[in-house]
């Protein structure tokens, strides 16, 4: 989650055409910004949204790596 907590402050949106919602004003003080990803989670019945941070280009890559050739190939130094 963001390092900042602000106080528990529930409200209500709406979900239009293609399951979209607005994030309120009182969330994007948090500084979520258009084209930032959100992971959903659902837990005991709750809808949570929490950011996800920006992965470096390196860790990038490693996972990238790690899914076509099964991990990183080091070569002999």
């Amino acid at each position: 989650m963001v390092g900042l907590r602000a106080p528990r402050r529930a409200e209500d949106v709406t979900v239009s055409e293609g399951f979209r919602l607005s994030i309120t004003e009182e969330a994007r003080k948090l500084g979520i910004k258009a084209g930032d990803r959100l992971r959903v989670k659902v837990e005991r019945g709750a809808i949570i949204l929490e950011p996800v941070k920006p992965r470096g280009a390196l860790e990038r890559l490693a996972s990238i790596a790690d899914r076509l050739l099964g991990g990183l190939h080091r070569a002999p130094a």
